[in-house]
């Protein structure tokens, strides 16, 4: 979203790591955005907007540990969403989606009227 930037951490000879890394979430200033377009505030430099930092807190609070995505959080936050998501679809009228326990990634099973299932998963990767 505006307002923050995500960096992958490099490991201690300098180079990316192939796999496990971690991803840095940090709030970045937006004030010339906010000057030149006016269609956002800079959460860094707007400390009475308590509101706009609160909402902006409350995702990196959902998605991060400390400061780094956090993927069985981000598995948590995205499992409700596929969930409604589905119920807004015409299909959903057909086939009934179940979502399967993980922590690390979104796995669900589709089932249509004929008892056929289809299961997939969403694994949560990143590219540069």
């Amino acid at each position: 979203p505006p307002g923050h930037s995500f960096s992958l951490e490099l490991d201690t000879t300098g180079q990316l790591p192939a796999r496990h890394s971690s991803i840095r979430v940090e709030l970045e200033c937006m004030c010339s955005r906010e000057q030149l377009l006016g269609d956002t505030l800079c959460f860094l430099h707007h400390p009475d907007d308590k509101l706009l930092r609160d909402r902006s807190s409350s995702l990196l609070h959902t998605l991060c540990t400390r400061s780094y995505l956090d993927v069985e959080k981000i598995a948590c936050w995205v499992q409700p969403l596929v969930r409604s998501a589905w119920l807004l679809l015409p299909q959903s009228q057909h086939c009934q989606l179940a979502v399967l326990p993980s922590s690390r990634s979104c796995r669900f099973q589709l089932t249509g009227t004929s008892k056929v299932s289809i299961c997939t998963e969403m694994i949560f990767a990143v590219q540069q």
